[in-house]
This record gives structure tokens, C-alpha cells and sequence, in this order.
């Protein structure tokens, strides 16, 4: 009796072991088609852009003149068109015929997870470079450099940092310029309160509203919103910044070495040809859509050393 009970449960347990090998290899081969497709995507972004034919760039939509939107909708600004530059350069090298240029809206916190999920190839707006982010992300050469600083409207009677202590100040989530000015908060016990922006313009807009006293951000991106003020005349912006003068940089993937060669290879030709100049007068020199505004902001002479000899920013 113990025979045929021994070979019932035998025939159980090669049963369980056969669905459980079945199973097994079911997995083992999804698995395999899962590592084929992720290494067949992750063959660079140059070779996705050769068998595409088309370059995924994304923009801020309130960045003037960096990135933003025309009255059609489209993407414009200073960055914009140096990546435009970019596509057409790398057109050139992959020797097609047409290339697409996909614009894709990005934010201040979402600019990251879109490079780094390859939604987009290229971030294209005004974008800090620091040691920090280069963990997550490369940067291309260094093409503006600026400074952290604050716009108040003249009427608050606010000049310098400490005259911030005890007031509300904003700036917007995600930004290099959020946490400097976090970091000298807690180091000089200012007691200043922080508002949240989610795009420069709500910031600013947080001055103009009296909602804030002040709107924390790079030098040249409150320019450009006094600028475009209603009231330009009302505002100033400080003099003194919340930290050393820093680089903008596109954002590309980190770690794909043949497309960022191709990237700084189109930059260096941009600057050292010198058709830099002329994109720069364009944007900063000149009356820019969409209501004919003047920037007249002179290319510094950090700048001009920088496109003169480009390099990689790695401080």
C-alpha cells in the first residue's frame, strides 16, 4: 500500500516541479526580452536619434529670453535656438537628411526625471551647473554664467540680505537658488519665511501682489522679469548675491560620452566661430518678442572667457 501512496505524491511533487520549471523559464526568457529591449534602448542617444530621426529638446515656458513660448505657442529664447544649432550639427554628423526637433514643456522639478528617464535628450533652458547635480545628470559647456540675487519693489526699502530678516520672501521649488538662500537663513538666524514658486513668474508675482517682499533668483531671469513688468521702474534688484557667480549648462543624460562629444563639438564651433555674438546681441541686446522689450546686458567678460576657450565646468 505504501508503493502506490509513495508514487501518488511522487507524481504531486513532479507535477509542482514541472509547472515550477515552466514558470521558470517562462520568466527567465521575459526577463531576457526585458534585458534586450532596455539594452536596445539604452544604445545611445545618438544611435535613437540616427534611426528616428528626430531630437526630443525640453523648455522652460517662462524663462525669457532663455525658453519660452512665442504668441504661436512655440519654443523661443537664447537657449532654444543654441540647441536648434545642436540638432542641425548633429543632423549633419549622423549625414540625414531631415531631422524632427520635438519640443517638450519641462519645469524646474521635473527638468531631471526627463532627462534621466530619456523622455527628453536635451534641457534647454537656464540651468545651474554644480557638482551636485552632475551626480545625476552632464552638463555641456558653460554657455551663461550668473549670480544669485533678489528684486524687491523700491518702496520696501530693502538693499541687502540681512534687510530680508523677518519678511516673506519667495523663490521657486527646485532651484539652486532656493537652497542658497535656505543655507544663509539658518546660518545668519534671519527668521525669514519661505514661499514656494512654482515657475519664475509666480515668484514675481508674489512681489507684485505684496504677497512677498522679495523673489529670490538668478541676477539675469529677475532682469528679465522687471523687464516684462508692468512697471519696470518700480522694482530693484540687489546688488549683492547669495553666493559666487555660477554656469548655465544644457542638461544631456549622464554617462553617454558620444553624445555629449557631439553636443560640446557643436557649442565650441557656435562660440569659437563667433556667430555667438550675434546670437547673443539678438536675445540680450536687442527688442525681443513678445512686446519688443530690451534686455541691454552687455556680454561680461566671464562669458566672453569662457566661449573664447570652452570648457567643461567641473567646480
Amino acid at each position: 500500500m505504501r508503493y502506490p501512496q509513495f508514487l501518488c505524491v511522487n507524481k504531486k511533487l513532479l507535477n509542482v516541479a514541472l509547472r515550477s520549471a515552466f514558470s521558470a523559464a517562462i520568466l527567465f526568457q521575459v526577463a531576457g526580452n526585458a534585458s534586450s529591449l532596455a539594452q536596445a534602448q539604452d544604445g545611445g542617444t545618438l544611435d535613437k536619434i540616427a534611426r528616428t530621426k528626430a531630437i526630443s529638446i525640453g523648455f522652460r515656458e517662462d524663462e525669457v529670453p532663455f525658453a519660452y513660448r512665442s504668441a504661436d505657442g512655440g519654443a523661443i529664447g537664447y537657449t532654444v535656438e543654441l540647441c536648434d544649432y545642436i540638432a542641425q550639427h548633429i543632423r549633419t554628423q549622423l549625414q540625414l537628411d531631415t531631422i524632427d526637433t520635438n519640443y517638450v514643456v519641462a519645469t524646474a522639478a521635473t527638468r531631471f526625471l526627463l532627462i534621466k528617464t530619456g523622455k527628453i535628450d536635451l534641457e534647454c533652458s537656464a540651468t545651474t551647473n554644480n557638482a551636485e547635480r552632475r551626480e545625476q545628470v552632464s552638463f555641456s559647456y558653460p554657455h551663461f554664467i550668473t549670480a544669485t540675487r533678489f528684486v524687491a519693489k523700491k518702496s520696501s526699502n530693502v538693499d541687502r540680505i540681512k534687510d530680508l530678516a523677518g519678511r516673506t520672501v519667495a523663490s521657486t521649488t527646485g532651484t539652486v537658488n532656493i537652497d542658497q538662500l535656505q543655507t544663509i537663513n539658518r546660518k545668519d538666524n534671519l527668521n525669514i519665511s519661505v514661499m514656494l514658486a512654482r515657475q519664475n513668474s509666480d515668484g514675481f508675482a508674489f512681489v507684485e501682489t505684496n504677497k512677498a517682499t522679495a523673489f529670490v533668483m538668478d541676477g539675469v531671469l529677475l532682469a528679465a522679469q522687471v523687464a516684462f513688468s508692468k512697471s519696470p521702474n518700480d522694482y530693484v534688484i540687489s546688488s549683492e548675491t547669495f553666493g559666487p557667480p555660477e554656469p548655465y549648462g544644457i542638461l544631456m543624460r549622464k554617462g553617454d560620452g558620444p553624445f555629449n562629444t557631439a553636443v560640446n563639438d557643436a557649442l565650441r564651433q557656435l562660440f569659437i566661430s563667433g556667430e555667438i555674438n550675434r546670437i547673443y546681441d539678438k536675445w540680450f541686446m536687442s527688442p525681443i518678442p513678445p512686446d519688443g522689450r530690451n534686455f541691454n546686458l552687455p556680454m561680461s567678460p566671464e562669458l566672453q572667457a569662457a566661449f573664447r576657450d570652452p570648457k567643461e565646468y567641473m567646480q
